[in-house]
């Protein structure tokens, strides 16, 4: 698939995720770096970060249903899912999961049930290539059975923005991803502020409340 063959294939499609340079305005978006991911009712954005606000993880979660993303740089002239999607299936064979292709809104998907401390859980992986990028977006719960039951996360998907940006990347390198600026200095600040609390003799930090006066 040739890099115009995507653009054309992304501008047919019921929406994104798009490319920076073709997303609409007026969407309200959670600025992540290399995704923005759209502010969507009944979803919760949950985010894991290292020390210097880098995510190593986002995960939309809706009801019983979850959308873990990742985004990843791409060759120019085609697109990398069939590979990917090859690779995760041999690597879920040698783990023992069986899993099957199935034809889905973004072409080709890959289906399984896996193992987890809950029990076992249905995922299904979404691949969408796009000009220098894929979006690996992985299903978890209900929604991977059913994309109806969880319509907000599809909503999320269909208003995903990707910024790859001009630097050239290794192909499959995930693409920069952190947190907002003002969460990331909020943080920053709480933890600067814990470090300057005074420490009590029981352990606690700040100061210990004054006695109240009794009444008489």
């Amino acid at each position: 698939m040739t890099g115009d063959d995507e653009v054309e294939e992304a501008s047919a499609r019921a929406g994104g995720p798009y490319d920076i340079s073709e997303a609409p305005a007026g969407i309200a978006q959670l600025d992540l770096g290399a995704l923005k991911v759209p502010a969507i009712e009944d979803v919760e954005v949950r985010v894991q970060a290292d020390n210097d606000g880098k995510i190593q993880q986002v995960v939309l979660v809706s009801n019983e249903s979850a959308l873990q993303l990742g985004v990843f740089a791409a060759p120019r002239s085609e697109g990398i899912w069939d590979e990917v999607r090859a690779e995760i299936r041999k690597q879920l064979s040698n783990d023992g999961v069986a899993a099957e292709e199935a034809e889905g809104d973004y072409g080709i998907e890959l289906r399984a049930r896996v193992r987890t401390p809950d029990g076992l859980t249905d995922i299904r992986f979404v691949g969408v290539d796009g000009p220098r990028w894929l979006v690996r977006a992985v299903y978890q719960g209900a929604a991977a059975i059913d994309p109806s039951v969880a319509p907000a996360l599809t909503e999320c998907l269909r208003n995903l923005v990707v910024d790859r940006g001009n630097e050239a990347m290794p192909v499959r390198e995930p693409l920069p991803l952190h947190l907002p600026k003002e969460v990331a200095e909020a943080s920053a600040s709480a933890e600067e502020q814990a470090d300057s609390e005074p420490v009590n003799g029981d352990g606690t930090a700040g100061r210990k409340p004054s006695p109240r006066p009794r009444r008489k």
